[in-house]
């Protein structure tokens, strides 16, 4: 995911309430004095400079993106040439980017839930379940991936077993959603990664998702007025989804015409529009499970980002849906 930053977490930047300054004095006391006498205070009157003057209105403050952009953009770079440096060189090594991936984002998944909800929801059986489900998807398609993702949920209900039954329920509920979560849209990098062209693939699906979230970035930055839905991410406006869904709908005409093998320009701006829908959704749906966990970022491993469930966001729900629109548009060979 680009360097998007988040908005605030509990609603943005909002002014103080503060009460209007209040004038003290005899004037202003609840006293009573005698007919014709006066207080002492008022026979040598101070000067009106001592009188409290109101505070100066608060300097407009500029926007501000919320997040270490230096370090985030080092980061990004540093992301950006492992990936694309190993989607080029060995698929297999790619391959195993995406099993890393997913581990730790398991990883912290499962440990903001035990933090947050009590849930503990076995990370062992996910971890090894969910690497294997990656290499299935990449070794024997499809078929090899759903395989793997019903035997990932029953070792996770068998591993749960071995504890005490207070909240086995919870436990193996949450852990058949992270086994969902995660790995297995992430497999789907791995099943378009298995095409002839399938880093051309992979890279056109990281560049239309990047280029979504920084269009929506930068125009909802700029122009942004509407929110889009103020209850589950104040930063997100209606505008930055328009921008979204023009940069993407470009970037989409391009990467097909010149990426993708058999590929057209009007198939890459109907792949545009639905990677804008689905990354706005996900990044939409990961910011909904953070504010029922009360916490802003998934993790701290990436300055800049948070953690990799954070870039992550975005990227897995929008992983099946480029992966379905090549297939039908150019094949899967």
């Amino acid at each position: 995911m680009p360097i998007v930053p988040d908005g605030p977490a509990y609603g943005g930047d909002q002014d103080d309430d503060r009460g209007a300054a209040r004038l003290s004095g005899p004037l202003f006391r609840d006293e009573t004095f005698q007919a014709g006498e006066l207080p002492a205070e008022t026979q040598n009157p101070e000067p009106m400079s001592d009188v409290p003057q109101p505070p100066p209105a608060p300097a407009p403050q500029k926007k501000s993106a919320g997040r270490d952009l230096s370090a985030a953009i080092g980061v990004g770079v540093g992301l950006g040439v492992v990936i694309v440096a190993s989607l080029f060189i060995v698929k297999a090594v790619f391959v195993g980017v995406i099993a890393i991936a997913v581990v730790v984002g398991l990883w912290e998944l499962t440990s903001r839930l035990k933090e947050r909800k009590e849930i503990r929801a076995p990370l062992v059986p996910l971890a090894v379940g969910g690497a294997a489900m990656v290499v299935a998807g990449y070794v024997r398609g499809a078929e090899g991936a759903w395989v793997a993702m019903a035997l990932t949920a029953l070792a996770t209900l068998v591993w749960r077993m071995t504890e005490r039954p207070e909240g086995y329920l919870k436990d193996v509920t949450a852990g058949v959603f992270a086994a969902f979560y995660v790995p297995f849209l992430a497999t789907f990098v791995a099943l378009m990664l298995a095409a002839d062209d399938g880093p051309w693939r992979v890279l056109t699906f990281l560049l239309l998702t990047v280029v979504s979230d920084t269009g929506a970035y930068a125009v909802g930055w700029r122009f942004g007025k509407h929110k889009l839905a103020p209850r589950i991410s104040p930063g997100k406006t209606r505008e930055g989804l328009l921008g979204a869904v023009l940069f993407a709908m470009v970037a989409g005409a391009l990467c097909t015409q010149f990426l993708i093998d058999d590929g057209a320009w009007w198939q890459g701006l109907l792949l545009g529009l639905a990677v804008a829908a689905s990354a706005t959704l996900g990044d939409l749906g990961e910011s909904m499970i953070k504010r029922d966990l009360g916490i802003k970022d998934m993790g701290t491993l990436l300055p800049g980002h948070g953690g990799i469930m954070d870039r992550l966001d975005s990227l897995l729900p929008t992983a099946p849906v480029v992966w379905l629109l090549l297939v039908v548009f150019v094949g899967s060979a």
